[in-house]
């Protein structure tokens, strides 16, 4: 039996989240971003888009299209507040099968959910609109039997749409969309393809071309498979024992800021170590996984030596991990995870006297090989690294 898996996504969520608390601004042009000339726009409301105010604009330029547009600074603090009751009214209501994309969407496995379900599209709008009324804020639903025609399904009607696509509908609702709208296929690569006659989704469909094969290279199958109704219907959720425990995160812009980035390895490296604690375990192994803007996704980890917990610890070796595999290449999403978990009181290390504090010691090392790089020259050391060496001079 064919899984059935339901996209959904909250429409203009950081725009729609202001007007929650500023109910004067409702049926106005607005937008979140900066408000500055360098400002940039982050997401737009409905009326402002009417004008042709749209995400990565500059805010200069948007004001000029729409001189009436409030342009409001994000507070990412609220927007997460409000997308963990998105999550929980979803887990608590329909499935706990849920595997969050972002902040504002995710996949649901909705089988169970609609088994028995014989008016399908009126059981969504009544999730549509119980939403609507805990949170405040509309969505778009996509339902199919794949996460990639989920996706288009829930892409393809905004605001507040329902779109059920079967394998059968595809060459009707998905073929005459421009190939931008295929979910996978980056900017670039967009360009590249209309260049080769490649307009539309249903011109790649049809399409055997060879330079179109080798532009896509190893997604080509994988787009192939999508187009044509096949691809992949596991919704991956979080685990009561989990064998590993991760987060990601979307940039609004495509960044190659260290800072940024930086930043965020931080947030996402505190979610984690909070899980780890959560669960009582610890962890031997940290992994990261870098998106670029053409959706090239690499993944890369280290095994330590001693279990770790903290944030500091796990953000340190994941910077590590960064700044060793990282090309300067502006990205899309970051993640950070840990593997190799085991229950606190399970796992014992037998620690030496300079071993006892393995989270100073994991940190504290990254911060001195920081400091010595910037020093071109081995200013810092640790105790016991000293010690060490110290001790191998003696012969001892």
């Amino acid at each position: 039996m064919a899984r059935i898996i339901m996209h959904i996504d909250l429409n203009a969520f950081f725009a729609a989240a202001e007007v929650l608390r500023h109910p004067e601004y409702k049926g106005k042009p607005i937008a979140v971003g900066g408000g500055n000339r360098r400002g940039v726009i982050s997401t737009a409301s409905y009326e402002a888009r009417k004008y042709g105010v749209h995400s990565a604009m500059p805010s200069y330029m948007a004001k000029r299209l729409c001189p009436s547009l409030v342009i409001l600074p994000p507070d990412f603090a609220y927007y997460k507040d409000l997308s963990n009751r998105f999550f929980q009214y979803i887990r608590k209501n329909y499935s706990t099968i849920i595997e969050p994309l972002s902040i504002d969407e995710c996949f649901v496995d909705m089988t169970d959910a609609l088994k028995d379900v014989k008016d399908v599209k009126g059981y969504l709008k009544k999730l549509q609109n119980g939403l609507l009324k805990e949170i405040g804020i509309g969505c778009s639903i996509g339902i199919s039997t794949t996460k990639f025609l989920a996706k288009m399904g829930s892409d393809y009607k905004k605001p507040m749409g329902i779109v059920i696509i079967r394998k059968k509908d595809i060459p009707t609702l998905l073929y005459p969309l421009p190939i931008s709208s295929f979910y996978g296929i980056g900017k670039k690569s967009t360009e590249k393809l209309k260049r080769m006659g490649i307009y539309t989704i249903g011109d790649f469909a049809e399409s055997d071309s060879l330079s179109v094969k080798k532009e896509l290279g190893k997604s080509y199958a994988l787009f192939k498979d999508w187009i044509h109704g096949k691809g992949n219907d596991t919704v991956i959720c979080e685990e009561s024992n989990p064998k590993s425990i991760s987060s990601s995160s979307t940039f609004l812009f495509d960044t190659s800021s260290y800072e940024e980035i930086s930043s965020s390895f931080r947030e996402l490296a505190k979610e984690v170590s909070e899980s780890l604690i959560k669960k009582e375990m610890v962890a031997l192994t940290v992994q990261i996984t870098l998106r670029d803007m053409e959706f090239h996704t690499i993944t890369r980890s280290k095994t330590l030596a001693f279990p770790i917990e903290s944030t500091l610890d796990i953000y340190s070796q994941g910077m590590s991990l960064f700044e060793k595999h990282w090309k300067g290449n502006a990205l899309r999403l970051i993640g950070i995870g840990v593997s190799s978990l085991h229950s606190k009181e399970n796992y014992s290390v037998q620690l030496s006297l300079f071993d006892s504090l393995p989270e100073l010691d994991s940190s504290t090392r990254y911060l001195i090989e920081k400091l010595n790089k910037k020093a071109n020259k081995e200013l810092f050391m640790i105790a016991k690294d000293l010690v060490k060496k110290k001790g191998g001079k003696n012969g001892t």
